[in-house]
C-alpha cells in the first residue's frame, strides 16, 4: 500500500535530511530509492543501500577533515553517488554546493572562492581538469574526489582521490566506530544550513543562497500533501543538480515522501529512458517542453498525408475540449466520444512517445510559458500545471490546483505562504521556505528580505479575482512604449517561441515608439523545413540569413501581432521590425545564464549596433562577433543581417487577419 504524506505523519519529527534517510532505511529499506541506467541496464539502490553508502561516505569525509560548517562542491550529473555525497556532507553538518557541470573553469572560481570550498566531488576527467585549472586561485580546495576513473590513471596530484578509495576509508572508519556518524546526525537541527545554491547572475555577480533543512523540508512536504504524492511515485532526475528545482524533485521531496528517482544514462538517452520508466510525477521548464513539441511537429511534417490529416483534425478537437475534459468540466456527448477515439489513435500514442503515458502530475516553471504551448500538453491529456517560486523561496510559492488551471496564472499561494504587492506591482512573499541569507553578503540579504520576513521577488504581477497569481514580467524589464502602452518583453518573447522554428527571442521597446526583436532560429526545425524543400545550406549562419527562412519567420511574427491586437493592454506592442541573429544565444558567450535565461542587459550592450539598426530604418547591418566554444577556444563570426518589417494590425482587424 502506498504511504501518503500527511500532517500527522511521524516524519514531522524528523527535521533534517540525514534523519529522514535513516527513517526510510528502516521503514522501507527494501524499496527502491534511486535507479540509474548504466550500459543500458537499470541498476537499483534501495533505501537501505543508500543509507549504508551515505554513512560510509560521511565517515570517509570526516577522516579527510570535512567538519561542521565546511562546504563541499558537487560537479556531477544526476547519479546515485552524487546524492549519496550530498547527504553524507549534511550528516557532518557541512554544506553541499552543487555547481553547473557545463560551466567553464573560470565560472567555477567565484563560487568556490566565495563559499571557501574545501572538498569537491567531480564526476569525471573533464570536471577534474576544470578544478585543477583553477586550483591556484582556490587555495582552500585541498580534496578532490572523482567518480569515473576513465582517463585518470596518470593523474598524480596529491589533492585527488578516487570515490572508491574514499568509501573504503569510510567503511573502515565506520567499523571502528559506528556510533560516531549516528552522533553527528543527531547533532543536526532544522535551522542548520542544508544546501547552498548560487543564483544565475542575470544582473551581476552570483549570490550564494543558503537554505535550511526546515525551509526545504517544510515546502517539500506542503507541496507533496497538496498533490497527494506517495512513496509509489516515480520521478526522472535529468536537469542540472545545481538548479534548485532539480534538487527539490530529486532530493528534498523523495526524502519527505519516500518515492523513487531515476537517473538517465546520458542527456542523449533522456527520452528513451523516460519512456522506459514511465514517471508519474514530472517537471520540465518551458524550454524542454518547447523542444519536445518541436520534435513532434517535425515528425508530423514528415508523416504521410493521411496521418497528417488525422493529426490536424483530432488536435483541433483536443484544443477545443481536451482541457475542459481534464478539468472535469461538462463536454457534449459527441465531443466526448470523438475525444475518446482521438485518445486511442492520437493522444495516447503521443503521450507514450513523449514518455508521459503515466504522468499524474506535471509541472512547468522557471520562466513564463506560452499559453499555446501550455494548452497543447493539457489538450492531449497531460495534467501539466504551472508553479511559481525561486531559489530563495525553496521553489513552492504558488501551485495550480487540479480543476483550476489557467494558462495565464500560476495558481493561488501554497498553504503557509503570504503574498502582497508594492505600489510598483512588485510581488513580496513571506513563507516558511525563505532562504536564511545570501552567503557573506549581508547587504544583499537586507535588500532582499526585510525585518518582517518579506522577500522582494523582483517580479511584477497581481492576484486575479479567483485568487490566482499572475506574473507579468520582471519588474526591471516591465516598461512602457513612448505612448504609454505596457511593454512586457518576456510575454512577447514567449509568444514567439511557441513556433517550432524559433528557439529564442529578445524584444526591445521600452521608451521607444515601437517594438523590435532579435530572433534565433531552431536549427533542427528550420533545417528539417529547408531539407523538405530541397533548400541547400552550409550551416547555421547560412540558414539564418536565407530569404526563405526569414519569410517563414515573418509569418510567425505576424501571427503573434494578430494575437496581440486582440489584447487591449498590449495591442500597441506589436513587433514592427525584426532581424534573425547570426548565431544562437549561448551561455558560454554570457548571453544566457546556465539556467538558459536571457541576460537582457548584456545582450542590449553587446548588440547595441544591431538595435540601433532596427530603429534607424536600415535594411541590413554587418556584424562581426566573437564566440566561445565549449573547449574554451574563441573564434569569430561575420554576417550581413537583413532587417525585416512585419505587418501590424489594428484591434478591429485582428480576427479577420487571424
Amino acid at each position: 500500500m502506498a504511504t501518503r504524506v500527511g500532517p500527522s505523519s511521524a516524519l514531522d519529527t524528523l527535521d533534517t535530511f540525514p534523519k529522514l534517510l535513516l527513517h526510510h532505511a528502516k521503514a522501507r529499506g527494501d524499496r527502491p530509492a534511486i535507479r540509474e541506467k548504466d550500459l543500458g541496464i537499470w541498476q537499483t539502490w534501495t533505501w537501505k543501500r543508500f543509507a549504508d553508502e551515505v554513512r560510509a561516505l560521511a565517515c570517509g569525509l570526516a577522516e579527510q577533515g570535512l567538519k561542521r560548517g565546511d562546504h563541499l562542491a558537487l560537479v556531477c550529473d544526476n547519479r546515485p553517488r552524487l546524492y549519496a555525497m550530498l547527504c553524507a556532507t549534511q550528516c557532518l553538518g557541512a554544506v553541499p554546493v552543487a555547481l553547473y557541470q557545463d560551466s567553464a573553469a573560470a565560472e567555477m572560481t567565484f563560487p568556490i572562492q566565495n563559499a571557501e570550498i574545501t572538498h569537491a566531488l567531480a564526476e569525471d576527467q573533464e570536471q577534474v581538469d576544470k578544478l585543477l585549472e583553477i586550483l591556484p586561485q582556490c587555495p582552500k580546495l585541498r580534496h578532490i574526489y572523482y567518480d569515473d576513473p576513465r582517463g585518470m590513471r596518470h593523474y598524480k596530484q596529491p589533492e585527488l582521490m578516487a570515490y572508491e578509495r574514499l568509501i573504503e576509508l569510510g567503511r573502515a572508519s565506520f567499523r571502528r566506530d559506528p556510533a560516531f556518524i549516528e552522533g553527528e546526525i543527531a547533532k543536526g537541527v532544522a535551522d542548520d544550513p542544508a544546501a547552498m545554491f548560487f543564483t544565475s547572475g542575470t544582473t551581476g555577480v552570483p549570490k550564494g543562497v543558503v537554505l535550511t533543512h526546515h525551509a526545504l523540508i517544510d515546502r517539500s512536504r506542503a507541496a507533496a500533501e497538496f498533490e497527494g504524492l506517495t512513496d509509489r511515485d516515480v520521478v526522472l532526475a535529468y536537469l542540472p543538480p545545481a538548479w534548485i528545482g532539480q534538487n527539490i524533485f530529486s532530493y528534498a521531496q523523495p526524502f519527505v515522501t519516500g518515492y523513487c528517482i531515476c537517473c538517465p544514462e546520458s542527456a542523449e538517452t533522456v527520452m528513451v529512458d523516460m519512456r522506459e520508466i514511465g514517471p508519474s510525477y514530472y517537471f520540465a521548464p518551458p524550454r524542454v517542453l518547447e523542444n519536445l513539441l518541436t520534435q513532434v511537429s517535425i515528425r508530423m511534417e514528415d508523416a504521410g498525408a493521411v496521418k497528417r490529416w488525422l493529426y490536424r483534425v483530432f488536435m483541433n478537437l483536443a484544443q477545443r475540449v481536451g482541457g475542459a475534459l481534464l478539468d472535469g468540466q461538462s463536454v457534449g456527448p459527441l465531443d466526448r466520444l470523438l475525444y475518446a477515439i482521438g485518445d486511442f489513435i492520437i493522444y495516447a500514442p503521443l503521450r507514450n512517445v513523449l514518455g508521459m503515458g503515466r504522468v499524474r502530475v506535471a509541472y512547468t516553471a522557471g520562466e513564463a510559458i506560452g499559453p499555446d504551448l501550455f494548452k497543447f500538453y493539457r489538450s492531449i491529456g497531460i495534467n501539466l500545471k504551472q508553479l511559481y517560486g525561486s531559489t530563495e523561496t525553496s521553489v513552492f510559492v504558488c501551485i495550480q490546483p487540479n480543476g483550476q488551471v489557467k494558462a495565464d496564472t500560476v495558481g493561488p499561494a501554497v498553504p503557509g505562504v503570504e503574498l502582497k504587492f508594492t505600489p510598483q506591482r512588485e510581488l513580496l512573499i513571506r513563507s516558511p521556505g525563505l532562504f536564511k541569507e545570501y552567503y557573506k553578503n549581508p547587504q544583499a540579504t537586507l535588500e532582499a528580505k526585510d525585518a518582517e520576513g518579506w522577500f522582494r521577488t523582483g517580479d511584477a504581477g497581481y492576484v486575479d479575482p479567483d485568487g490566482h497569481l499572475k506574473i507579468i514580467d520582471r519588474v526591471k524589464d516591465v516598461g512602457a512604449l513612448a505612448d504609454g502602452t505596457l511593454f512586457a518583453p518576456k510575454y512577447l518573447e514567449n509568444k514567439l517561441k511557441f513556433f517550432p522554428y524559433i528557439q529564442e527571442a529578445v524584444a526591445f521597446g521600452d521608451k521607444r515608439e515601437e517594438v523590435c526583436a532579435f530572433i534565433n532560429i531552431d536549427m533542427e526545425a528550420v533545417g528539417n523545413w529547408a531539407e523538405r524543400r530541397n533548400m541547400p545550406y552550409s550551416g547555421y549562419v547560412d540558414l539564418a540569413t536565407r530569404d526563405e527562412v526569414n519569410e517563414l519567420l515573418r509569418e510567425c511574427v505576424e501571427k503573434v501581432n494578430a494575437d496581440l491586437a486582440q489584447e487591449p493592454e498590449l495591442a500597441n506592442s506589436q513587433i514592427h521590425r525584426f532581424l534573425t541573429l547570426h548565431k544562437a544565444l549561448d551561455a558560454d558567450d554570457e548571453e544566457l545564464t546556465r539556467t538558459r535565461k536571457v541576460r537582457r542587459g548584456f545582450i542590449a550592450e553587446k548588440y547595441a549596433t544591431l538595435i540601433d539598426a532596427l530603429y534607424s530604418g536600415k535594411e541590413s547591418v554587418h556584424i562581426e562577433a566573437k564566440v566561445r566554444y565549449e573547449d574554451g577556444r574563441t573564434g569569430s563570426i561575420s554576417a550581413d543581417l537583413k532587417i525585416r518589417g512585419a505587418k501590424t494590425f489594428p484591434p478591429a482587424a485582428a480576427k479577420k487577419a487571424a
